[in-house]
């Protein structure tokens, strides 16, 4: 089974690097491109094959490892 996480920063969290991507696309000439906000994105294969405890499975992964929860959101998506 595939799934795809996503990790972002959660609202009100200060995001310098996303900052800093903004002032460079605005430097480059990409105007009205404004509030750049990154995150991270993992594409995982596991060997379970029922839904719910691969989804079980990565949302441990994601509390432990992907992602930091104080600061962080994730999505999971699975493709059965």
């Amino acid at each position: 089974m595939k799934a795809r996480i996503k990790v972002t920063l959660k609202n009100g969290v200060l995001d310098p690097q996303g900052k800093a991507i903004e002032h460079a696309l605005d430097q480059l000439g990409f105007a009205g491109i404004g509030d750049v906000r990154q995150g991270k994105y993992f594409e995982v294969t596991l060997a379970e094959q029922n839904p719910d405890k691969a989804r079980a499975q990565l949302e441990d992964a994601c509390k432990k490892l992907f992602a930091n929860t104080v600061i962080e959101n994730y999505a999971i998506e699975l493709d059965a």
